[in-house]
């Protein structure tokens, strides 16, 4: 199944591109399709794309809502591929 999900960035590396963050589970993505990503924004991402910002709480409470689903450890292997 695919997903887009809730990504922290956490570094910027080469131009157009970033180390996120979901649960220890780091990852490069392209920010090809974002304007203005910074480090501490969460993003949603999808097969490897950043596609749009969302805010902090937003992310959170899709994240903790995947938690309570148990679809949290499947989104990290997800995002691992």
């Amino acid at each position: 199944m695919c997903l887009a999900i809730p990504a922290r960035i956490e570094e910027l590396t080469t131009p157009g591109n970033a180390i996120v963050n979901l649960g220890g589970v780091r990852k490069e993505i392209s920010l090809a399709l974002v304007d203005d990503a910074a480090v501490g924004e969460y993003v949603i991402v999808h097969v490897g794309y950043a596609l749009q910002k969302l805010d902090r709480e937003e992310a959170e409470r899709t994240l903790e809502m995947f938690a309570e689903m148990g679809q949290l450890d499947e989104l990290r292997e997800e995002l691992n591929t």
